[in-house]
């Protein structure tokens, strides 16, 4: 509906001249329209907002009007604009206290005022803060709102920042042995690396874990190959192996959880590092293993910027729904989430890697989602037309968004001790890791992919987010993270629910 065209017709009305739409409620053929004024209105305005409604219903249906008359007070005009700063631009809300916000009610709307020190001045001042403040204001009462900012010397103490490292966090690839090792190409291999260190271009190596997708594909002349998904508890590896003649029977009786070897090169291809596999045998980790922690920073003891918040499902479950997660699920949590970055480039090694835009995700505990985690972040160059088009995010709803630091100390804190998810780990794991390391925080838990695990469960034809969504009966915002996001994390729980071999 046209929002803006519509109030435009309901303020013709004299009673309703500043009114604003606070909620439409749908149930049946009715649709009910909930206007606010601060105005004495007549029978007449209502039965004038009527009929203007009914033009912005579908045919068929019936719209009804209930009108609330409110003044706004100061307190309530106060915790809206801690609420819009905290919700749009948590790095400025960081550093306003309640007592830093002043309102002044007018019988056309109101003032309100934000005092900050000269240390945040430029972050205050930043283009587009006032007015989308003004702007959400205007939205949620009646009349015209202006918003100051007001400067005061003073130190602020309340947020204890954490000494950065003393250098950049680096970290020397893990190996471990490999076992149980059987010749299929006979490449020998006796360690292999931890999939979540391959973050360069390296010859000649190998990793090895537990397959938890396969498919015998061909191409366009006809020559057998293979899709492999490997996990060995840090990361997944998706890669392509072309069999030969002499072992190709005995890779397609490589089946979903057998253990393996995949040797070849980590290379770059068209800008991102890829594994190419040259040889498949069979082998597994050591019996009982456990990766070997990298040494991090200590889990921050306070958030910076971005504050979790509890969000609920309110319909739990698909149209398949009805299964029980497996036993000890909800003894576990898990956190489910997502990124918009500038590019698709995850690794350093074919230059600049791509910045993180916006963070999604949702923390799963007791087999229900229970938190949201969702901030925008700083990103000093300009947005590609692509991923404006692609994402809906502009330059300016970054403004006052967090630097990467904050944000990833933040994610840290909200992931720790939590396994992580993702539709497609691989690549929204890369940028975790790369900017983790950055600021001296080791993204090490164990890791699930949505993708492999729709892979080896639905059988699409296509695993993309918005398929498998549909294949449940999801719907969403695709290309929004915390939207991207929570409904990954409706298709792990279903997912979770069939797969008899979870663990």
């Amino acid at each position: 509906m046209k929002s803006k065209q519509y109030l435009e017709e309901i303020r013709k009305s004299p009673g309703l001249v500043r009114a604003v739409l606070r909620k439409i409620e749908v149930r049946g053929g009715e649709a009910k329209f909930f206007l606010v004024t601060d105005l004495t209105y007549s029978p007449e305005d209502i039965a004038y907002a009527r009929g203007v409604s009914q033009k912005y219903v579908p045919e068929g249906f019936t719209a009804e009007v209930g009108v609330l008359k409110s003044v706004p007070d100061e307190a309530g005009v106060r915790r809206a604009v801690a609420d819009i700063l905290k919700t749009r631009f948590p790095g400025i809300a960081a550093f306003v206290d309640p007592e830093d916000i002043a309102v002044a009610v007018d019988g056309a709307g109101g003032r309100f005022f934000i005092t900050v020190g000269e240390l945040e001045r430029d972050r205050m001042t930043g283009d587009g803060v006032l007015d989308a403040v003004s702007e959400e204001l205007s939205r949620r009462f009646c009349g015209s709102w202006f918003g100051e900012v007001r400067f005061e010397d003073r130190a602020r103490g309340e947020i204890e920042q954490e000494a950065p490292p003393e250098a950049e966090f680096v970290s020397a690839p893990r190996f471990f042995p490999v076992e149980g090792y059987e010749p299929v190409d006979g490449a020998k291999p006796s360690q292999a690396i931890y999939i979540a260190d391959l973050e360069k271009e390296i010859a000649n190596v190998t990793v090895c874990g537990t397959v938890s997708y396969i498919e015998e594909r061909a191409t366009k002349a006809g020559k057998p190959y293979f899709s492999i998904s490997v996990t060995d508890g840090t990361g997944q590896l998706r890669c392509s192996y072309f069999s030969k003649k002499a072992t190709v029977e005995k890779v397609r009786a490589i089946v979903q959880g057998d253990g393996v070897c995949l040797t070849g090169d980590n290379e770059l291809f068209n800008g991102s590092l890829s594994f190419r596999a040259k040889h498949v045998d069979k082998g597994h980790p050591p019996s009982g293993f456990v990766p070997e922690q990298r040494p991090s920073r200590p889990v921050p003891a306070q958030y910076r910027a971005v504050f979790p918040s509890p969000v609920q499902d309110h319909v739990q479950g698909s149209l398949f729904g009805g299964a029980p997660l497996p036993e000890g699920f909800a003894r576990r949590e898990f956190v489910v989430f997502d990124l918009e970055t500038t590019g698709l480039n995850t690794s350093a090694a074919s230059g600049t890697i791509d910045r993180i835009i916006e963070v999604g995700a949702v923390k799963i505990k007791e087999g229900r989602i229970a938190e949201k985690f969702s901030t925008f972040v700083a990103c000093p160059v300009r947005l590609s037309d692509e991923i404006v088009g692609l994402t809906g995010i502009r330059d300016e709803m970054l403004v006052g968004a967090p630097e990467i630091g904050d944000v990833i100390a933040d994610f840290y804190k909200f992931t720790a001790g939590c396994s992580l998810v993702a539709h497609n780990i691989g690549f929204d794991g890369k940028f975790i890791r790369y900017y983790g390391e950055k600021e001296g925080f080791a993204f090490d838990q164990r890791q699930y992919d949505t993708v492999a695990m729709s892979q080896r469960l639905l059988h699409l034809t296509h695993n993309k987010l918005n398929n498998v969504a549909d294949f449940f009966g999801f719907t969403f915002n695709h290309h929004r993270a915390f939207d991207d996001a929570f409904v990954t994390a409706k298709i792990f729980l279903e997912l979770v629910r069939m797969d008899k071999d979870f663990t």
